[in-house]
């Protein structure tokens, strides 16, 4: 479930985030939200010597849209930034008595000073959650408004995590995520950030019975009169399926001059269309307060479903359901968080067509628009608080984790995509009191049945979350409550401390072991990671865990150490590596959606002169054959096997004997027919660039980033898989090069980032590396 602004028309998306463009970002945003996300004036302080706007040199200014990041970084990010920026627009609103206007920011980095009109609205502590100020006393009636922001991202003692110089992954800076004003009438629905209630603000749903025959949704939401005389209203609810109304219920509500108050609905659903990662059906819920003449509407995108955990056992709606997943950062190269919707939406169909159905949202909360999109492909979700082996006894600290994990669910709260709440410091020895504080946050922000909270320490939590690494040096029995892998693949192949000192370099294994794989490290070294993962994730079945996370989706930027963390299944460009082939064929060939899915074959290896004879294929069918230049090297069945006994389909291994250049082709067979196949030819020498648009199929609106890649290729279009080549770009049209203009190759692909301009349409690109050249 997820609420989002939608204006303009009342069809319920069938494509979700593509067709309303994902405006988002707020929980609960009405007809009166306006975005403020364009032309700001931007300043950041390199020369540390402006504390107010007031010390910004008149010409130090620059013009920038939000998202927005305070400094673009390089791929490899060396020194990432830290320090104070200033942000500055003016705008108008026009205010009429007893109206409301509330200012909301989705997120800023890290600490936050904010003042409209020269009053300062206060500071806001932590970057990844919303916050909203009540600035309807300090607009200009005529309009001519001036909001100033003040954002630091340095490192911080009360927000946490561990100083940058020994953190393994980037906060990054600047306003990275929306910023609105919404205009509400005097009788209205509040926002959530704003009310000060246990579980309180906004609309928050619940299903206090679920079936196949029918369902009930449960609807609190919080209803304000900021008039200065009493008001009766009319609160109505409206339940849409696809094509129609499901339920709806009216009643009066009477509010005292000033008043807040929460009323609960129960509406009811006959054989409710149930969410899950298989079916992820949606119903848009309008909620609707009208008094005199004037009316607020809220639409919030919910999915109706049931989640019970216990030990090894996970029940979606009754059925048994194992979790395949893996753990995400939610940075790009270049712009580091500060991406685009489309940008968001591209990630999640990334991680859906990989083969899995959960995801670990490391180590912060991630966007309201990667949350919709989770909700609309059928991923599930544990949120956590930003928190990484730091903790400080200040009480200071202790009260701010705590409203983190606060905000985090009462902003979440109602996305059908979410499992189970991480309200926990990761690897950190926490106070037993903290422990239980956070433990019993969750409850009180989300009462009822079927609520998890989560966290790597087996004590209080509802679930586990027990890295592999940790396990593997854990001799004790495993507690008595549902158990998720929290990561695995990774840690355990790199080092022998078990992950809890990273700047321990002194007992890393060989390189060539590892997991941490560049794309450009080669045929062999992917081969290798892919083996790790493939290992690591069939042990992990003999834990009873209900899911597992590899670490990672994503190749990343670091703090501590100037290289990229490598061990992600795709590069920080969003290039596949081999072992992202092998996590897709372990799911089903029976399944698919919107996303994809179906049977699959993949040929792991670039079949040149270095290529290993005996040639790995992944495939999630029932058997496959291998094709060498016309000739079959054989035909074999993919059932478990004495070295992954508990994959179904685990990676077969075929002998070619030695090279030959030429053709490899691997035909996959279910129920005996012929459903998939994968060619692989051997390359000769480069003609050209291949060029276009790596959009996945999701339009691109005003702002937009996506990766244009330039593809070397021989004469016959053979991907010829080399590293290093330098490749020049040059855009044109709606396109504009975010980052280096000129970069290289990697597994014989060149890639660069482009921002979508004004139009929203496509631009045009024309890639020149030496003598092969490539345009669209």
């Amino acid at each position: 479930m997820t609420s989002f602004i939608l204006r303009l028309t009342k069809q319920f998306p069938t494509i979700g985030l593509l067709a309303l463009a994902v405006a988002s970002s707020a929980s609960a945003a009405t007809i009166g939200a306006t975005s403020l996300n364009q032309s700001w004036d931007f300043y950041r302080d390199d020369a540390k010597v402006a504390a107010t706007v007031e010390q910004v040199p008149a010409n130090g200014w620059s013009r920038v849209n939000l998202p927005h990041t305070a400094r673009l970084e390089a791929k490899v990010p060396v020194n990432s930034w830290q320090g104070t920026a200033f942000y500055k627009k003016r705008f108008d609103a026009k205010v009429a008595p007893g109206e409301q206007a509330i200012l909301r920011f989705e997120g800023a980095m890290n600490v936050a000073d904010v003042w409209v009109n020269g009053k300062h609205l206060g500071q806001h502590l932590g970057g990844y959650l919303p916050f909203s100020y009540d600035v309807t006393a300090h607009l200009k009636a005529g309009g001519g408004n001036e909001l100033v922001v003040r954002i630091n991202n340095e490192d911080n003692a009360i927000t946490g995590p561990k100083p940058l110089k020994d953190l393994d992954y980037i906060q990054y800076g600047g306003i990275y995520r929306d910023v609105t004003l919404t205009i509400k009438p005097a009788v209205h629905i509040s926002d959530e950030m704003l009310s000060n209630t246990e579980a309180g603000g906004g609309i928050f749903v619940t299903y206090p019975q679920i079936d196949k025959a029918s369902a009930t949704v449960r609807v609190k939401a919080e209803v304000c009169n900021t008039a200065t005389e009493p008001r009766t209203a009319e609160l109505r609810h409206r339940l849409l399926g696809k094509n129609s109304r499901v339920a709806d219920a009216t009643e009066k509500v009477s509010l005292a001059a000033g008043e807040c108050r929460h009323v609960t609905r129960d509406l009811k659903v006959d054989r409710p269309q149930l969410w899950s990662p298989k079916a992820p059906n949606l119903y848009a819920l309008e909620t609707t307060v009208a008094s005199k003449g004037q009316s607020d509407l809220v639409k919030t995108r919910v999915g109706i479903r049931r989640i019970e955990m216990s030990k090894g056992k996970l029940l979606i709606n009754g059925e048994q359901t194992f979790l395949r997943g893996v753990n995400r950062h939610q940075e790009y190269p270049y712009v580091g968080y500060a991406l685009s919707p489309q940008a968001e939406y591209r990630d999640a169909l990334l991680i859906k067509r990989a083969g899995f159905d959960y995801i670990r949202l490391s180590h912060y909360p991630h966007s309201p628009a990667f949350m919709a999109a989770a909700d609309e492909l059928g991923i599930m979700v544990v949120p956590g608080i930003p928190g990484w082996q730091y903790f400080n006894p200040d009480p200071a600290f202790t009260t701010q984790v705590v409203k983190t994990c606060t905000d985090m669910v009462r902003r979440d709260r109602n996305h059908a995509s979410v499992l189970a709440w991480e309200c926990s410091l990761n690897e950190t020895q926490m106070p037993d009191a903290l422990v239980e504080k956070l433990h019993k946050t969750v409850h009180t922000e989300f009462p009822g049945d079927h609520v998890y909270s989560a966290g790597w320490v087996p004590q209080t939590y509802d679930v586990y979350l027990q890295a592999r690494q940790h396990r593997l040096e854990d001799k004790r029995p495993q507690p008595d409550k549902a158990l998720i892998v929290s990561e695995y693949g990774d840690w355990e192949y790199y080092a022998m401390n078990a992950g809890f000192n990273q700047t321990a370099w002194g007992d890393l294994k060989a390189a060539d072991r590892s997991s941490r794989q560049l794309l450009a490290d080669g045929e062999t070294r992917l081969l290798q990671q892919a083996k790790n993962l493939a290992e690591s994730h069939d042990d992990n079945f003999n834990t009873g865990a209900v899911a597992d996370g590899y670490w990672v989706m994503f190749d990343y930027g670091r703090g501590y150490a100037p290289d990229l963390e490598s061990s992600g299944i795709m590069t920080i460009d969003r290039l596949p590596k081999f072992s992202s082939e092998f996590f897709r064929s372990q799911r089903s060939a029976l399944e698919s959606g919107k996303w994809g899915g179906g049977p699959m074959v993949f040929i792991a290896s670039h079949w040149d002169k270095d290529s290993s004879p005996k040639v790995r294929v992944f495939a999630n069918t029932d058997e496959v054959e291998l094709f060498l230049n016309g000739k079959s090297l054989g035909r074999v069945k993919s059932a478990p096997t004495k070295l992954h006994p508990n994959l179904k389909h685990p990676p077969l291994e075929f002998d070619a004997g030695q090279f030959a250049a030429g053709e490899l082709k691997a035909v996959a067979y279910l129920g005996g027919k012929k459903v998939a196949e994968h060619v692989v030819r051997t390359a000769s020498e480069g003609a050209k660039l291949d060029v276009s648009v790596d959009d996945l199929g999701v339009k691109s609106a005003t702002g937009d980033l996506v990766f244009i890649r330039a593809k070397v290729v021989d004469a016959k279009g053979n991907l010829v898989a080399g590293n290093g080549q330098s490749v020049k770009f040059t855009a044109g049209g709606a396109y504009e090069i975010v980052g280096p203009a000129t970069v290289t190759t990697e597994g014989g692909i060149a890639s660069v980032l482009v921002r979508v301009g004004a139009s929203g349409g496509k631009g045009t690109i024309a890639a020149d590396g030496a003598n092969l050249r490539g345009s669209l």
